[in-house]
């Protein structure tokens, strides 16, 4: 029987993983970051920016990695990764940007699913959610929550 809560384990962390990789590669080289976005045309308070959208791709791809405030992390992704995607993949007459506007709407889709479902069984947040039972007993000791 398949369980579909090991396909929600390793999408939840594919899809994490993703904005921990890309706030490591932003920390590593900020004055590019930097001169990148200025190249889109955001010219001012880029320092500020810079510093908060490694926070927020570090941080929320943490929180779906571990599976801890799952719902939050990705909702906060999702406030971040339409703005982003809007100013710096939406020209269209490169196909590189196009692939990269419809690889962030696939993103902001697996985002949007974690943000209304929750993170899954195997998650600090799933865990926390659920009581073991009772072991001399037949009813649980407390109301049992399951997320699917």
């Amino acid at each position: 029987m398949y369980d579909t809560a090991y396909a929600i384990l390793i999408g939840r962390v594919l899809i994490g993983l993703i904005f921990v990789m890309s706030g490591i590669n932003k920390i590593a080289d900020p004055q590019g970051t930097q001169q990148y976005m200025v190249g889109m045309g955001i010219t001012t308070a880029t320092t500020f920016l810079y510093a908060g959208a490694v926070c927020l791709e570090v941080v929320g791809g943490l929180s779906l990695l571990l599976g801890v405030w799952a719902k939050w992390g990705a909702a906060a992704l999702i406030v971040f990764m339409i703005p982003a995607t809007l100013i710096f993949h939406t020209n269209f007459g490169d196909q590189n940007q196009t692939i990269h506007f419809l690889k962030n709407l696939a993103m902001i889709g697996g985002l949007l699913y974690v943000a209304v479902y929750g993170s899954g069984r195997f998650s600090i947040d799933g865990g926390a959610s659920r009581v073991d039972q009772d072991v001399d007993s037949d009813t649980p000791s407390l109301k049992r929550v399951v997320h699917q």
